[in-house]
């Protein structure tokens, strides 16, 4: 870039580039460098929505899991790719996926160094940034076990861009929720700055002891969002309700989204969350046993308790395939797992187009339900981080040796 141009105005350039191409650029030249390391930059860039969106799908294949990502724009899916996965997650074959945000990744396990190592049989969370191949380790203390559980989320503040793991231990069964006077509520909070876990700034937590976790999860907009079941006995009579709990990550508030009624009262089963166009879409399944039908509800302009319905999708497709939405493109058509039968042991991943309904193979097959699809664009968050860091009990662990945050 020519020395012509002011420095503000080369920053300004740079701050829509590629993140592949920042991190090569920070050997040209020293003042560069310490633009693209500084933590003004990384914040200012990783805040942008200018970048391209991509796709990350991940699925089993021969019993490994892969990763691809796929750049979700006019010339989708040609610029496809298999991501370089480092060390640290290459490990994590059984890890599950906690949630995606401002192109991280979180994924979730017991962790195993090989056979043996310094975090054997420890829980751990691990944050990927896919665009600059970075990985940050965390310990996750006092996960719950017998009758209590440990369920996480992730997101990054939309307003400081600090990325945050939210650790709720609640109890696990509903017989159990019976037979304990006090509310089982615990809540911390890991903020990448402090390395540290800390109770959350507010005290709300608008918890029953009723509620119960599903499995689905969801971060939108500065969002955490989990489908929950609250159940409750009336004289004698067990009752079950759908609703959401939402997380902001700004305030550290919890609150209930309530559902619509179709959707509290349906079974827990037939219902589903994912994101759309940076919306939170709730998926109810429907149908009979020759044909799958999908109705999307779209909560309001982020407005809790404000759900629409978007569209009723029947993905009897004219081959006889059934389809599983995993995730939806940036252009609103669903991307789907299909299956020919519920006994197939491989399917290939498409995307579905309402109107002909047809599905575009994407040419990525793995086994049956195993899929997972998250969009993400490219962010610097992690380029500050050492190589190799362990964040556990409030210190970093940078290749077996202990520095003090």
């Amino acid at each position: 870039m020519s020395d012509n141009i002011p420095f503000e105005i080369q920053a300004e350039i740079m701050k829509k580039l590629p993140a592949k191409s920042l991190v090569q650029f920070r050997t040209v030249s020293k003042a560069w460098k310490s633009l693209i390391d500084s933590s003004q930059f990384i914040v200012e860039y990783s805040g942008r929505h200018t970048q391209e969106q991509h796709l990350l799908v991940r699925y089993c294949h021969n019993f490994e899991q892969k990763y691809v990502s796929i750049v979700d724009d006019h010339t989708f899916p040609e610029q496809k790719v298999s991501p370089t996965i480092p060390p640290p997650v290459n490990m994590l074959n059984y890890a599950s996926i906690v949630g995606s945000s401002h192109g991280l990744l979180c994924l979730y396990c017991n962790y195993r160094e090989g056979l043996c190592g310094p975090y054997s049989g420890t829980d751990m969370a691990f944050l990927w940034n896919l665009s600059i191949r970075k990985v940050v380790a965390v310990v996750v203390p006092n996960v719950g076990c017998g009758m209590y559980e440990t369920v996480l989320g992730f997101g990054v503040c939309r307003e400081t861009i600090e990325p945050k793991i939210v650790k709720v231990t609640h109890t696990k069964r509903f017989s159990d929720m019976e037979s304990i006077s006090c509310i089982p509520w615990q809540v911390e909070i890991f903020t990448l700055s402090t390395g540290a876990w800390r109770t959350p700034y507010s005290t709300n937590l608008p918890f029953s002891k009723s509620i119960e976790f599903n499995y689905f999860k969801v971060t939108v907009d500065g969002f955490m969002y989990w489908l929950v079941i609250e159940r409750n006995t009336m004289d004698g009579v067990l009752s079950s309700c759908n609703l959401i709990i939402s997380f902001d990550m700004t305030s550290e508030e919890f609150r209930e989204v309530n559902l619509p009624d179709s959707l509290a009262h349906q079974s827990d089963i037939n219902l589903s969350m994912s994101t759309r166009n940076e919306s939170l879409v709730v998926l109810e399944v429907g149908g009979d046993a020759n044909k799958l039908v999908y109705h999307a509800w779209m909560m309001e302009d982020g407005v809790s308790n404000l759900f629409t319905k978007l569209f009723t999708l029947d993905f009897h497709t004219p081959d006889g395939f059934e389809c599983l939405v995993r995730g939806f493109r940036k252009t609103g058509e669903p991307i789907v797992e299909m299956l020919q039968n519920l006994n197939d042991s491989n399917a290939p991943l498409a995307v579905y187009e309402p109107y002909s309904k047809s599905c575009n193979n994407l040419g990525i097959s793995g086994m049956s339900f195993s899929f997972s699809v998250y969009p993400y664009m490219e962010t610097l968050l992690l380029l500050d981080q050492p190589n190799i860091i362990t964040f556990d009990k409030g210190k970093r662990y940078i290749q077996s040796e202990e520095v003090r945050t």
